[in-house]
């Protein structure tokens, strides 16, 4: 994918730092992805290392196990204060971490986000399926992967849904945060990951940094 990559340098774009949370889950496959769209991540695994970051990825994996990690070295106030101001994309788990409400059974989360998460809403690992539907991505139908999937069960009135399932929101949008069901990371698939590096570049701190 080096054309997105030559059209990046092309258009100016300064060089974004995005990381992706790397405590457990698939932080591998997000790596991959932001590399072929010209921003190689940096992979984050302390607290210290989200400082300078212009984006966040938090993946998919266990919910359960992430906030077990966060709870280490006060990780886990430091990123609840870092994902309010700074362009962060959750997907899966991430979502769950992102969300205000979460249910099936009730968690802790960082409550970023408005919306209300069920979590393995969809079955276990044998109910995992891939989706393609349109969606308000230009483009063309989306591919979907998911995987023990949680569903977005409501949304705040501030936030906007870009793909759906079963009447459910499957990607939502809110001025700087992300959030996804699906795993976009395991798709050929990049506009979704592409959209969260067109926010970031949008981004009021990103901007006035470029400057």
């Amino acid at each position: 994918m080096s054309h997105h990559r030559e059209a990046s340098r092309s258009n100016g774009h300064h060089q974004l730092t995005i990381g992706v949370l790397a405590l457990q889950g698939a932080y591998d496959a997000h790596a991959r992805t932001l590399t072929s769209l010209g921003a190689p991540p940096r992979l984050i695994r302390l607290p210290h290392e989200l400082d300078g970051l212009d984006g966040l990825i938090m993946p998919g994996g266990e919910s359960t196990t992430m906030l077990k990690f966060l709870d280490r070295n006060g990780f886990f106030s430091i990123l609840q204060a870092f994902v309010k101001t700074t362009p962060t994309f959750g997907t899966c788990a991430g979502a769950i971490l992102l969300a205000t409400g979460v249910e099936s059974p009730a968690q802790r989360s960082l409550a970023a986000l408005d919306i209300t998460v069920e979590r393995n809403a969809y079955g276990r690992q044998i109910d995992s399926t891939i989706l393609t539907a349109e969606t308000a991505l230009p483009g063309g139908p989306l591919e979907m992967v998911f995987i023990r999937a949680p569903r977005i069960t409501h949304t705040g009135p501030a936030v906007e849904t870009l793909a759906t399932r079963d009447g459910y929101a499957t990607l939502v949008r809110s001025g700087h945060l992300m959030a996804a069901t699906f795993h976009p990371e395991l798709s050929h698939d990049h506009r979704v990951h592409q959209l969260f590096l067109d926010l970031v570049r949008q981004h009021p701190a990103h901007n006035s940094s470029t400057k």
